[in-house]
């Protein structure tokens, strides 16, 4: 097959030129398009579904939320493992799924087994959710939303908190790429009404009079209509509250033909919600966010569209306020592509150097180095295929010693055929065509053998299994052997 191979490559010149450079646009085209990280992302195929039961102890959420949502997801097919993780008012379960199943499809099944799951939960205890498609590589941009300097009198962390919610994540929110904005410190803004229990056991009025008053009375409710040609009016009342005001002017109860007030027997106020952690800035209370970014999606291009999306919501703004980022997933990928692409440009330039001195022929260590890019070009090409992004591991396990190995063997066996044969003479195209053939040929029968025992060194690692097996065969595998035997 090599000596087919060799034979129609020396007789078909063009052909194999045009080939050549398709595969220098092809490389060049999915270099464009291949996704850069700084390392790589092994993380199983999985699903998480989040509940949230601030009311539960941990063996309770164990008993009533955990245990229900495990038995019911137990009949998934592609399943590798569920494990679970159970703390107070919080359950986390973890479905692992075989690799080959898209995540899409996974998500849309644990949803479908769900439903069982929340019939078997009690009412008011909490609803499972599942969480976004992304891992633990995912946060590509936290930030700060602060004062300026000579403005911290005039915004809380309350006002900063709202800000955020309000106009910062609701901007991030939508961006190709991005699944999820999280809020992180300052304090949730909340109406609160606090009930005097002396006023109320005094008027005999209970707190379930005063929960149903609230709810009763802050919405807002439709009618009929009433035509008077050509036009048509809608009948609708406005209850929904929208001041402290308006809540304490909610009737509770009517008494001897007098109205009770949720002023006469409450205290309304601004209030916060309760919280379990904090975010400081310099030791000082702050607020700020977390940019998630979906699951294989291109880093780079991800933090790109974030950080032009945060000049923007920067001008809408209340004035003396800034976002201020404090991690920036490109900084660490320009850094780690930065120190991959130094190496490869010092490794490749030294190789062809010595190359060039040890053949002794300048056109035979060119072609040899040429390899080394061709053969680089083709591995970026199939890593955007398989979907494998341009990374610290990837890129890095490059080893041009293998690239050039049997390039070399065979450049070296030509030379040393014509310079040892025909020292001196001319020969004809012809004669370089049948001489640069039959040297190659009868060197390729031999270092085919070379390649194959190379190859067969890295059989083990192909039967590694779970993360390291994935970390290997996906990251490791096509960019250190792949490329020197391709």
């Amino acid at each position: 097959m090599f000596d087919k191979i060799i034979a129609y490559s020396i007789q078909n010149k063009f052909v194999i030129g045009l080939l050549v450079i398709a595969l220098i646009v092809w490389g060049i085209f999915s270099l464009r398009q291949l996704p850069i990280d700084a390392v790589p992302d092994i993380t199983n195929n999985q699903v998480q579904v989040i509940t949230i039961s601030p009311t539960l102890a941990t063996q309770e959420v164990e008993q009533f939320i955990t245990t229900p949502i495990e038995l019911s997801l137990q009949n998934i097919q592609q399943l590798v493992e569920i494990r679970s993780i159970s703390r107070f008012g919080l359950s986390v379960v973890t479905v692992v799924f075989e690799e080959k199943m898209n995540v899409y499809l996974a998500r849309q099944l644990v949803g479908e087994y769900l439903k069982e799951a929340e019939s078997n939960i009690p009412d008011g205890l909490g609803v499972p959710e599942m969480a976004p498609i992304s891992t633990g590589l995912g946060e590509i941009y936290q930030y700060v939303v602060r004062p300026e300097e000579g403005y911290e009198e005039k915004y809380s962390p309350t006002d900063l908190r709202t800000i955020q919610d309000w106009i910062v994540r609701r901007q991030l929110s939508g961006i190709e790429g991005v699944v999820e904005v999280n809020t992180m410190g300052g304090f949730l803004k909340q109406y609160e009404v606090a009930v005097n229990p002396n006023l109320l056991k005094s008027i005999g009025i209970s707190i379930t009079d005063v929960y149903d008053a609230l709810q009763n009375s802050n919405e807002n409710t439709g009618g009929a209509y009433i035509e008077k040609n050509p036009s048509t009016y809608y009948i609708r009342t406005n209850g929904v509250a929208k001041s402290l005001a308006d809540l304490e002017n909610i009737v509770v109860d009517v008494r001897n033909g007098r109205p009770i007030l949720i002023k006469d027997v409450a205290t309304v106020q601004f209030g916060k919600a309760p919280r379990y952690g904090a975010l400081t800035r310099d030791g000082e209370e702050a607020v700020g966010g977390r940019v998630m970014m979906l699951k294989g999606a291109n880093s780079a291009a991800v933090t790109d569209r974030v950080k032009e999306r945060v000049v923007q919501i920067q001008k809408s703004l209340p004035e003396g306020v800034v976002i201020e980022p404090y991690l920036v997933r490109d900084k660490l990928v320009s850094t780690a592509i930065g120190t991959v692409k130094k190496n490869l440009l010092e490794g490749g330039l030294i190789v062809i150097f010595i190359l060039v001195l040890m053949l002794g022929n300048w056109r035979a260590g060119l072609i040899v180095a040429s390899v080394i890019p061709l053969s680089m070009l083709f591995a970026v090409s199939m890593m955007n295929v398989l979907g494998i992004s341009a990374n610290l591991m990837s890129l890095g396990a490059i080893d041009f010693g293998l690239i050039v190995d049997g390039a070399v063997i065979i450049v070296e066996a030509i030379v040393h055929r014509l310079q040892v044969g025909f020292a001196g003479h001319k020969l004809t195209k012809a004669q370089m065509d049948k001489e640069v053939q039959i040297a190659s040929i009868k060197i390729m029968n031999a270092s085919s053998f070379g390649m194959i025992i190379i190859l067969m060194v890295y059989i083990p690692i192909l039967a590694l299994v779970g993360i390291e097996g994935k970390m290997f065969r996906y990251h490791g595998r096509d960019c250190h052997v792949g490329i020197g035997e391709r």
